[in-house]
């Protein structure tokens, strides 16, 4: 960049190019021209627009938001990104919605909602789009079921893969939202519906017609004759959430590790977005779920993986599992395990990835509960034993993966305390038995009910 030491008026000139060499309107101290200059006008506009932004989204978010989605409907990565940001505005972005989903992101209700924009469903084409739209708008309203959203769209147009994607990505959930049940029902509907348009076009009418009177009404009776497939369960919501992504290009209707990251927040873990803010080599923990696992020989023979984690706000980050960590963990280094880790942040080719020193599933981990009595908070010699305890029972290295949480009752007044990671403890059964023997009262609870 020029810096611009002086300056005086010229009077009116012929304002010219940026980036030509002569005769431009901007002189230096030494007789020079300055190229490249940014041109008055031209940097007011930008401020002006930027002021305009700002505005929008510090006191109409929602209205703000859903603009940036509709704009990026194309782009999966993009909507991800936007979709993230609103959950961190607080704004919910609801599933996309058969009956009230329009093509574009809409805002939703007066609470701060936003509804999905069907342009933004994968395998789902804007012809498809416009058919969906015209049936529920001008031919009897609301889908009823699936067999009459078969029946009145245009099975040519809004073909099965389109039909599957919707029911994945929750679009049937108000509905029916037995996912696996309306999947297995679409088998027997699509050809129903599509021998159905023949009847229609060839001007046969069969008796549930005849009796609604018209040829363009139909009675409530008229979907009875629609088959379906045996009663089936759902999806776990595991597998549910995965299809959801599958079709969808992520989750919507919730995130696998939802309960577990607000459950986690006792070992402070990150969110692998902040890996650029930590130090290198610091030893972190994040509450993860595998997404990719590659497994690799060395040169010397010893096996090693690289996995691809993501965590409840950000996508995909590397991280690297060496042979000496291996063997160790090698068992829970399965696509979609929902892990607590513990490793060092490494900077590599300018990305940032995690070298893992341990792993284990977050149904698993447990907290030391202590119960302690008020009056042994002021008693110096109790708190001096129930330190030293712990400093045992933390190790040499202080790498205790139990946290221990110390609860402070009087009368029904309850007081939480988590302990700093040097109390941590790396056998909750030894532990248990040395502060019981020392007259503690202790427990081991679930990090995560699931």
């Amino acid at each position: 960049m020029v810096k611009i030491v002086s300056r005086k008026s010229l009077g009116t000139q012929t304002v010219y190019d940026l980036g030509v060499a002569r005769d431009h309107n901007f002189l230096l101290a030494n007789g020079t021209v300055a190229s490249n200059c940014f041109n008055k006008s031209h940097s007011t506009a930008y401020a002006y627009v930027t002021y305009q932004t700002a505005y929008l989204k510090a006191n109409y978010p929602t209205e703000y938001m859903t603009a940036l989605l509709t704009a990026s409907s194309g782009n999966q990565d993009k909507i991800d990104k936007y979709r993230e940001n609103c959950q961190r505005m607080g704004i919910d972005v609801l599933a996309p919605d058969i009956n009230r989903s329009q093509n574009d992101f809409v805002p939703f209700s007066e609470e701060q909602q936003i509804l999905f924009g069907l342009s933004a469903v994968k395998n789902l084409g804007q012809a498809a789009i416009e058919n969906i739209l015209e049936a529920r708008e001008e031919a009897g309203g609301t889908f009823e079921s699936l067999a009459d959203f078969c029946d009145r769209v245009d099975l040519r147009v809004v073909n099965s893969r389109a039909l599957e994607t919707l029911i994945y990505s929750a679009a049937f959930d108000g509905i029916n939202t037995n996912r696996r049940q309306l999947v297995n029902d679409l088998e027997l509907l699509v050809p129903w519906a599509q021998k159905k348009t023949k009847e229609r076009a060839s001007g046969q009418l069969n008796i549930f017609d005849m009796m609604s009177g018209t040829e363009t009404e139909q009675s409530d009776d008229s979907f009875q004759e629609a088959p379906s497939a045996p009663p089936v369960e759902d999806y776990p919501l595991q597998e549910k959430l995965k299809l959801e992504k599958e079709y969808l290009g992520f989750y919507i209707t919730d995130h696998p590790l939802k309960a577990a990251t607000q459950a986690a927040q006792i070992l402070s873990p990150i969110n692998l977005s902040q890996l650029a803010e930590q130090n290198s080599r610091q030893k972190v923990s994040a509450v993860v779920m595998l997404t990719a696992v590659k497994r690799i020989i060395t040169k010397k023979g010893t096996p090693m993986a690289f996995l691809s984690l993501e965590d409840i706000t950000t996508g995909d980050v590397e991280g690297t599992v060496f042979p000496s960590t291996y063997e160790k963990i090698d068992p829970l280094l399965q696509e979609n395990a929902r892990l607590i880790i513990w490793g060092k942040v490494q900077k590599r080719d300018d990305k940032y990835q995690l070298i893992i020193d341990d792993a284990e599933p977050i149904e698993k981990v447990k907290m030391l509960m202590l119960e302690i009595e008020p009056e042994h908070i002021l008693d110096p010699s109790r708190q001096y034993h129930l330190k030293t305890i712990l400093q045992e029972q933390a190790g040499e290295k202080k790498q205790g993966r139990i946290p221990v949480v110390a609860i402070i009752q009087q009368g029904q007044y309850r007081q939480f305390i988590r302990l700093g990671p040097q109390y941590w403890v790396q056998d909750e059964t030894i532990a248990i038995n040395r502060l019981t023997r020392s007259g503690f009262a202790v427990r081991t609870e679930p990090l995560v009910s699931l």
